[in-house]
């Protein structure tokens, strides 16, 4: 992978994996500090520590595949 950017894998029933190099930020644009280059991101809305994932989503019952499940919508513009 390139140090340029970063990808984002949708794990089915799970979190967003985040990988390489980006920047976490708050609505208002405040950095958030990751501690590291990999990171789970919270899909369920439950976790504890958001925005990142604690596992909580496996408990509750969580169900989200990993693709979309229809197509989008085209962009209006």
């Amino acid at each position: 992978m390139d140090d340029a950017g970063a990808s984002v894998t949708t794990c089915e029933d799970g979190p967003l994996l985040v990988r390489g190099s980006f920047t976490l930020l708050t609505q208002d644009g405040e950095v958030i500090d990751p501690g590291r280059r990999t990171v789970a991101l919270c899909r369920c809305g439950r976790s504890a520590t958001k925005p990142f994932c604690d596992g909580t989503h496996k408990a509750v019952g969580f169900q989200a595949p990993s693709a979309p499940t229809t197509s989008r919508p085209l962009e209006r513009g």
